[in-house]
């Protein structure tokens, strides 16, 4: 088969494979942490910033939680999205940061490797240094400003 076809095939298998998001909840810091990630990454919000005073017929709110941001949200890379929500106590959610997860993310340069970890870095908390592992990739991890845990792994192609 012509290498056109087969890069083709790949492509639209591409296309067609289901994309995994990840979908953050702050006790009202979503928006400046969405501000502070899309500096970052170096990209911009997808849309406005909604908010819950937008939500029709949302019953009884605590005063000041209308303002909170109801979703935000933006593309990291090839239609994977980060995006995020402000709990509301008046419905009974409060985020809880912890353990249980990290966002592991594969820069396409050591540059931009270190330019990620150092920005993330800022005002969090270092667990382990971005250096060389002996699993062959770059690799660090660490809590951000938000509570968030990161990892960011660089493999050379």
């Amino acid at each position: 088969m012509p290498s056109f076809f087969v890069s083709l095939i790949f492509y639209l298998i591409r296309l067609a494979m289901a994309k995994f998001h990840h979908y953050l909840n702050f006790n009202g810091q979503t928006e400046e942490a969405f501000h502070f990630y899309t500096k970052v990454f170096d990209k911009e919000l997808h849309g406005e910033v909604m908010r819950f005073k937008d939500v029709p017929d949302l019953p009884n709110l605590n005063p000041g939680e209308e303002n909170k941001v109801m979703h935000v949200g933006f593309e990291l890379a090839d239609g994977v999205f980060l995006m995020g929500t402000d709990c509301l106590e008046s419905l009974g959610q409060k985020a809880v940061m912890g353990t249980n997860q990290y966002i592991c993310i594969g820069p396409d340069s050591f540059e931009q490797a270190e330019r990620w970890f150092n920005r993330l870095a800022e005002g969090g908390k270092v667990g382990q240094p971005l250096t060389k592992q002996f699993w062959g990739a770059v690799y660090g991890d660490l809590t951000d400003k938000f509570g968030v845990q990161w990892m960011v792994n660089f493999e050379e192609k």
